[in-house]
């Protein structure tokens, strides 16, 4: 028999997927503190009574996860080690009928627009003076900018409008006082996401503005980085790299998934623009900033994809050399046009196989790329002590997912969080080493 914990009433938030979720977690953290309440996000100290998970639902794996999690914590309050449990985020906005049928050990669903709700089970309210104070989990030194939330792209793949629903942008006004705060709080880096940063505006303002938000972010003191996260190339919009030129403390660094480049699987996949118009753009993207690191996230097995498809899509690969890739093998949700109208007709070892290869290509570019860096010098901000090396990252690179810079910790000191000129002396396949100067 269940019997009630002795801990006090402290909370702990645990995030599962994509950056966009930690921002939430934020937000939900800064609101609770804010209402009085003691909580923390993904405490080590197991001394938490009440466990919030914010879901991630956006692809097989992702799922998983969150459901392992949710049982692991649902077994822990039945065996009296947890008094509370309530479940958010995108898997609870997307499969919150079924979840609560199976798992009834929880105490409340709730979907990704619900926090105001989920606060009342703490007899708190949603507090609109804490927009500008939102607590940080990141390193202090930078710090994720939510500009919009949901998506209206009809992309075949995917289910994000179902678990975040249409585009909403955050008007500017508001993003610079969050800027602002932030900067308050130590953050030299903002990193800029949205399902789709390109779109940012036009639901507000009748026009895609972001270019007029990164000139007002960039004005920001204290924000000496600004780089730009998940931009969808139908609709492009070039000025956005005017500011970019412009601007010395807007990182000349864009990430934009392609998913892929075969007129058949573009079509497929509804992404609005074909495999011409695809390199038209990244070249024209090149030529107005020739120094940029362009990041894109390519798909395998998408249904429909054939082996020409996926040979056009390698061939792609090699000539363009993308400064930074990464690959997924599709993943067959249902309610979305592939998941309702395609076969899943790609078998998963093929994806995998085809993933791999991708990956194995994208391998060998980096690594000339970054022996091409060898004997030059760069900026490089400083995000962590590991082993026997400072790790650090370029302009070119977001934390977590692109290469990193690698300094000797016996030979040179380094503040965590400050910047430094760092003269490059090695390079492997995804990393940099070198010498402060």
């Amino acid at each position: 028999m269940k019997t009630k914990t002795l801990k006090k009433n402290k909370v702990n938030i645990i995030t599962l997927g994509c950056s966009k979720n930690l921002v939430d977690s934020e937000m939900m953290l800064t609101q609770l503190r804010g209402n009085g309440i003691n909580a923390t996000h993904e405490s080590d100290n197991d001394d938490a009574s009440i466990v919030i998970i914010n879901t991630c639902g956006f692809i097989d794996n992702a799922k998983q996860e969150s459901i392992d999690t949710i049982l692991s914590y649902a077994n822990a309050k039945q065996n009296g080690l947890v008094d509370k449990l309530y479940v958010t985020g995108c898997l609870s906005e997307r499969y919150k009928d079924d979840l609560q049928k199976e798992i009834t050990n929880v105490d409340a669903w709730f979907g990704t627009r619900e926090l105001p709700a989920l606060l009342k089970k703490f007899r708190a309210d949603y507090k609109h003076e804490l927009v500008g104070e939102r607590l940080i989990t990141t390193p202090t030194h930078y710090a994720y900018l939510k500009i919009a939330e949901g998506c209206d792209r009809p992309c075949s793949f995917c289910a994000i409008p179902i678990m975040r629903g249409k585009h909403l942008s955050t008007p500017i006004e508001e993003l610079i006082t969050q800027a602002k705060g932030l900067a308050a709080r130590g953050s030299k880096e903002l990193i800029l996401i949205a399902q789709d940063l390109t779109y940012y505006g036009l639901d507000i303002y009748r026009k895609r503005s972001l270019d007029e938000l990164l000139r007002r972010l960039s004005d920001v003191e204290g924000i000496e980085w600004i780089r730009l996260q998940y931009a969808y190339p139908s609709g492009f919009p070039m000025e956005i790299l005017d500011v970019m030129r412009e601007r010395e403390n807007i990182c000349n660094y864009l990430d934009m998934p392609l998913q892929h480049v075969s007129d058949n699987m573009l079509k497929l996949m509804r992404r609005g623009l074909d495999k011409q118009k695809t390199i038209d753009l990244v070249n024209a993207i090149r030529d107005k900033v020739p120094n940029i690191a362009l990041r894109t996230t390519l798909i395998t097995g998408h249904p429909g994809e054939t082996k020409k498809d996926y040979e056009e899509l390698v061939q792609f690969v090699e000539n363009t050399k993308f400064e930074r890739l990464g690959v997924f093998t599709y993943s067959h949700e249902e309610k979305t046009h592939a998941g309702d109208t395609m076969g899943d007709d790609v078998p998963a070892k093929t994806k995998k196989k085809r993933a791999e290869e991708l990956m194995a290509v994208q391998e060998k570019i980096s690594a000339n790329l970054n022996e091409e860096k060898v004997g030059h010098t760069f900026k490089v901000l400083f995000d962590r002590l590991e082993g026997d090396y400072y790790i650090g990252r370029t302009e070119f690179d977001s934390p977590e997912v692109d290469n990193e810079v690698l300094v000797n910790k016996n030979t040179h000191k380094v503040r965590l969080g400050d910047f430094s000129q760092v003269h490059i002396t090695t390079a492997t396949e995804f990393d940099l080493y070198g010498d402060i100067i």
